[in-house]
């Protein structure tokens, strides 16, 4: 019941976001899945290893899928070559899985994450400045990801 009520939370949370909080909650949900992924990893379990890594694969298809090609000009450009590029990256992951493949990719994904939170940050005005350290974070608890050999 907890997970429907989390569920319901997030979705009520990304209606009301902006288009970039929206992506914010995108980039979330994909290092929650490099998390869950990790995880697998060091506990052998090779099917929720690759579902949550396919899952992200789902969801970095939909961000490029929804990438403004006629006014993006150049971020568009490198945005998709960040997903290409980070889309082998996820193959190799599920074909060849090492601990630093999946946590290369949870640091390429946070340092964006947090890119995307700056923008976001900087177009409320009213509210610059206040935020902490601890809002550069992704907005989920990683308390909720069992210890493994990745730190946040």
């Amino acid at each position: 019941m907890s997970s429907n009520l989390a569920l319901s939370y997030k979705l009520a949370a990304a209606q009301g976001a902006s288009p970039v909080g929206q992506v914010i909650a995108l980039y979330d949900t994909i290092l929650r899945d490099f998390g869950w992924a990790l995880v697998a990893l060091a506990a052998g379990d090779i099917e929720n290893r690759m579902n949550r890594l396919n899952h992200a694969l789902s969801v970095i298809g939909y961000l490029e899928y929804v990438l403004d090609y006629e006014r993006g000009g150049e971020a568009t450009t490198r945005f998709q070559t960040f997903y290409r590029v980070t889309r082998g990256l996820i193959v190799q992951a599920s074909c060849k899985p090492t601990p630093e493949g999946i946590e290369k990719l949870i640091e390429l994904y946070a340092q964006v994450r947090q890119a995307w939170y700056q923008v976001e940050r900087r177009s409320m005005p009213d509210q610059a400045g206040t935020a902490d350290m601890q809002d550069v974070r992704p907005a989920f608890d990683f308390a909720e990801v069992p210890q493994s050999r990745w730190s946040v």
